[in-house]
């Protein structure tokens, strides 16, 4: 047999085998307990619907999906665990939105997330209100505007912190305002809303859950929402883009990475599993309860929506001048 057929049939045999040794991977992963890394404390928002999930996952695919919070620099120290773990489907980070917005404030990281995380399903938004209180002679968005380009000052925005994301909306805000502002970072939303009660701040632009009793006493507005278009959560809202804020869409978001390397058929079978737990009605409810709406989608997607993410926020991050604290 001549060498060039015979390396023609090599080359052919290996192919085969690695085509039947990913396809056992996928069949028999999980073998052992997988770990979803939560970037957020015990008893947020992140570490509940990263619960809900595994609790799903492990009764789908018969193996225990523990979640494993590992906190600390905004995101970082979960990212990069992850980032660094073995690309064999055992790691599985549940992401957040600071992961888009990481490199632009920091500059560089300990890991490259462009390269060394691969997105494997989104799995829910999480809307922003533009909130006032409701004694503030701010009946609409025009309202506020209008007092942010005759004051002064400007507007006062509260956010959840610096280089959170609602803190890059707020940003994002007085610059399609046209006005100047200053915002005031608090230690999470509660801190924030109740300023916005005292009266203390103008406005807020952050997730609602927390401001909803306040909302429901008549203490705090709703002006609008920062979406494509009206949310399940307090359908009320009109998005900001339709009253003259038509860049203002902003949101937080929840998904799944793995390691880069990660065979592609384990990446499809979690994406999988995931996208038919995101179509349960009673996880639909779950999540929204929590402030949250399911965004299924495809493992491309999720990574466009990441790059294009980190692309609109990169340009904001820029215009504000803004730096890691």
């Amino acid at each position: 047999m001549k060498l060039g057929k015979r390396l023609l049939l090599l080359a052919g045999a290996t192919g085969l085998a690695i085509t039947l040794t990913n396809a056992a991977a996928q069949e028999s992963w999980p073998e052992r307990p997988v770990k979803i890394i939560s970037p957020y404390g015990a008893g947020g928002p992140n570490d509940i619907s990263a619960r809900l999930l595994g609790e799903r996952l492990s009764s789908r695919l018969g193996q225990t999906f523990v979640v494993e919070n590992k906190t600390g620099a905004g995101t970082i120290v979960a990212n990069n665990f992850v980032a660094k773990a073995a690309p064999d489907g055992y790691h599985v980070l549940y992401a957040a939105a600071p992961y888009s917005t990481l490199e632009a404030l920091h500059g560089s990281l300990s890991y490259d997330p462009k390269k060394d995380l691969k997105a494997v399903a989104m799995v829910a938004t999480v809307p922003l209100f533009l909130i006032v209180n409701a004694d503030s002679p701010y009946k609409t968005v025009d309202d506020l505007i209008k007092h942010g380009k005759s004051n002064t000052d400007g507007l006062t925005v509260g956010s959840p912190g610096h280089g959170s994301l609602p803190h890059l909306a707020a940003e994002l805000l007085l610059i399609d305002a046209g006005t100047k502002g200053l915002v005031v970072h608090y230690k999470g939303d509660v801190a924030a809303y109740t300023d916005l009660v005292a009266g203390r701040i103008d406005a807020t632009l952050t997730a609602i859950t927390a401001a909803l009793p306040h909302i429901q006493a008549g203490k705090l507005r709703v002006l609008g929402v920062a979406s494509e278009t009206a949310s399940g959560i307090y359908p009320d809202a009109r998005p900001l883009k339709d009253q003259g804020l038509s860049s203002v869409v902003a949101a937080g978001w929840y998904g799944f990475m793995v390691p880069s390397g990660t065979p592609p058929e384990i990446v499809q079978r979690l994406d999988d599993e995931v996208g038919l737990a995101l179509n349960d009605a009673s996880i639909k409810k779950r999540l929204l309860d929590l402030g949250m709406e399911t965004r299924p989608g495809t493992s491309a997607q999720f990574a466009q929506f990441i790059q294009s993410e980190m692309d609109k926020w990169g340009g904001v991050i820029k215009h504000a001048n803004l730096k890691a604290q």
